[in-house]
């Protein structure tokens, strides 16, 4: 799947649920206005048979007003239920009443599910999302936000006590596809839209309660009558709402799980969950009564309906197991065949010599040429290799660095301690500074984490900060605020910023700035990259003075990037650059068109591989621009 491809149909996929709602609320102001012609029609003669028909009369203004009315509610109920939802994908798992999962938790299933979820988000180069859990004993799963900076994944009691770990990492990279491909923000959209045509219904409810208790009034018939009619005329737009749902979803759910094959590759996984589903006493049902509305979102269907081949936002269980295993026979040996082989326990410590000498193969790997087609391709697509990295590195990681990463207190610890001076009189400061204005807590735990951890290895650091970014969204507002400020002030210290500390800062606030200010929610760009001219050359430019390139000039190196460019920018005098320069222009960039965005990166990843090394300076600089123009990229591994 081409995640770039995928955020243009993203896209249009949003224009098309615009075109789809706006007939729909076309529908109900027609329909609207048949059931008060009728009503009050009827009402205002004395007749009782239908020729009172014969004396309506079409009235302009009536209409217009009774259009403008539905649409109003219908727009307000929208923008009210999408308001609710504005804290990103925390704010749906709270509506279906979720709950946390904590790293602490004693729970075996439970930290096991937890683990498989930092090993895909480390593989696909986004943020960990905070895991909900949810007290039902249906096998299900759903991943909501707007972006992978404030995604969430939720899952049901049921899920994580009735899978094994391959199909429970089958179901986690079904989510993750969700994640990448940017199907949350419709996802989101679509709740929203639902529950403003579910309001027209909700009025009429109303109205009828009303008028059945207010008898004696004239009109009360009349009110009642129009209650029931609007009951009506909600129940047939949530009708169509259901039919838009499985519109824009139900193909979305066949990729999904083809994405998730790829990243695992394992189809056995994933089938199995879905066999297991088809097997299960509750299959994939859940009880909470917010579950249709985000039925769309979910990994298979919330509930049984009669109408369900009408209307259905996912395909049939048995045709998705046929499209994962062509050669499926329909029988369910496959799972029971699991059952036996599932051990008992899963090892929390593992060979760590063995995992490191495996660790070190693969880093070495990334080391060689790598062509920069290849490594774009993989932006939003992560395969087996990386899943494997990300196993061996988050088991690499010592023990005390991770148990932090999942604390809020210690991930601030971490990210403080990432920009720490490594020589005095500089990190003195920067240590008197914390103990002076962290949060109670913090500055000891970064003393603690100082005796036994000096320093984070290189190839730890990215790892640790995903992990840390989970930690984070559980921060105050008060607490971020201060984090944020602190931050600044340890890297402003010794007067000058280095690029690995500005790739830190882009790569933590550009995902905590989505969940702590409001007005930063991602939008899918409109911009076209010819018109981009400068600011590719300031990028282009940082990236050839981030490290040394042997055998070459920097306006060689420039030009092996400007080269695969559609318009050719020029390079900057060193003395003109600076950190505000380019973040003025990953602001432009981040506005590209999705199909775009891949020349900008493949001309990121010529400058940075032009003398055939690629530095952890280079490694994380291209990762923190692709993150900050909405490109999750994996970790640059050599693939198999």
């Amino acid at each position: 799947m081409d995640f770039f491809e995928s955020q243009d149909t993203a896209k249009r996929n949003t224009g098309k649920l615009i075109f789809l709602f706006a007939l729909a609320v076309v529908s109900l102001i027609v329909v609207t206005n048949f059931l008060v012609m009728l009503i009050f029609g009827f009402l205002g003669t004395e007749m009782t048979s239908m020729s009172a028909m014969q004396s309506f009369q079409f009235d302009w203004g009536v209409f217009l007003s009774i259009g403008a009315v539905v649409s109003g509610v219908v727009l307000i109920g929208s923008l009210y239920k999408v308001g609710t939802l504005s804290g990103g994908g925390a704010r749906v798992a709270e509506m279906m009443n979720g709950k946390l999962l904590v790293a602490g938790t004693d729970n075996f299933k439970e930290k096991r599910t937890l683990n498989v979820v930092e090993e895909m988000a480390i593989a696909s180069g986004t943020p960990v999302p905070p895991v909900y859990i949810m007290e039902e004993e249906g096998i299900n799963a759903f991943a909501a936000g707007y972006s992978p900076s404030d995604a969430v994944i939720g899952v049901t009691r049921g899920t994580i006590d009735n899978l094994s770990r391959d199909e429970l990492q089958g179901v986690i990279a079904h989510e993750f596809s969700h994640i990448l491909h940017g199907d949350m923000r419709i996802n989101i959209r679509l709740i929203g839209v639902l529950h403003g045509i579910m309001v027209l219904g909700l009025i009429g409810y109303h109205l009828m309660r009303s008028g059945s208790y207010s008898r004696r009034s004239k009109d009360s018939g009349g009110i009642v009558v129009l209650g029931l009619g609007l009951v009506i005329v909600g129940w047939v737009g949530t009708f169509f709402g259901n039919l838009i749902k499985s519109a824009v979803s139900r193909q979305r759910e066949y990729l999904a799980d083809a994405s998730a094959v790829q990243f695992t590759r394992n189809p056995e996984g994933i089938a199995g969950a879905l066999m297991r589903i088809s097997q299960h006493t509750e299959r994939s049902y859940l009880s909470h009564p917010n579950s249709s509305e985000i039925s769309h979102a979910l990994f298979e269907e919330a509930k049984f309906s009669r109408m369900s081949g009408l209307y259905a936002t996912h395909p049939p269980l048995e045709e998705r197991i046929g499209a994962i295993l062509p050669n499926w026979n329909g029988g369910y040996e496959l799972i029971k065949e699991i059952a036996v082989a599932e051990p008992v326990t899963e090892s929390v410590q593992p060979d760590s010599q063995s995992r490191q000498e495996k660790l070190t193969a693969v880093l070495t790997g990334a080391a060689g040429v790598i062509v920069a087609d290849s490594v774009v391709n993989q932006v939003g697509n992560p395969e087996s290799s990386h899943l494997c990295h990300a196993e061996q590195i988050r088991e690499s990681i010592p023990q005390k660095l991770l148990e932090a990463a999942h604390d809020p207190s210690g991930a601030r610890a971490i990210i403080y301690m990432l920009v720490l001076n490594r020589t005095d009189p500089t990190r003195r400061g920067q240590l008197n500074l914390l103990e002076d204005n962290a949060d109670a807590g913090v500055y000891k735990e970064i003393q603690l984490l100082l005796k036994n951890n000096p320093e984070i290895a290189a190839d730890h650091r990215i790892p640790l900060v995903e992990i840390a970014l989970s930690s984070l969204r559980q921060l105050s507002q008060r607490q971020f605020q201060l984090f944020k400020g602190n931050f600044n002030e340890l890297i402003a210290l010794d007067k000058k910023i280095n690029l690995l500390e500005w790739s830190l800062q882009k790569n933590v606030f550009h995902h905590l700035d989505v969940v702590f200010e409001k007005r930063k929610k991602p939008k899918i760009g409109k911009k076209d990259i010819k018109s981009c001219k400068n600011s590719l050359g300031i990028l282009l430019t940082i990236l050839v003075h981030s490290n040394k390139h042997d055998g070459l000039c920097p306006e060689e190196v420039f030009d092996k990037g400007a080269g695969l460019l559609p318009v050719t920018p020029e390079i900057v005098a060193v003395d003109q650059l600076n950190f505000e320069k380019l973040n003025t222009a990953l602001n432009e960039l981040v506005q590209l068109k999705p199909l775009q965005k891949p020349a900008l990166l493949k001309a990121c990843v010529a400058c940075i591989t032009a003398d055939n090394k690629i530095a952890t300076i280079e490694a994380e600089l291209l990762r923190a621009i692709a993150a900050t123009i909405d490109c999750p990229m994996p970790p640059l591994i050599k693939g198999e």
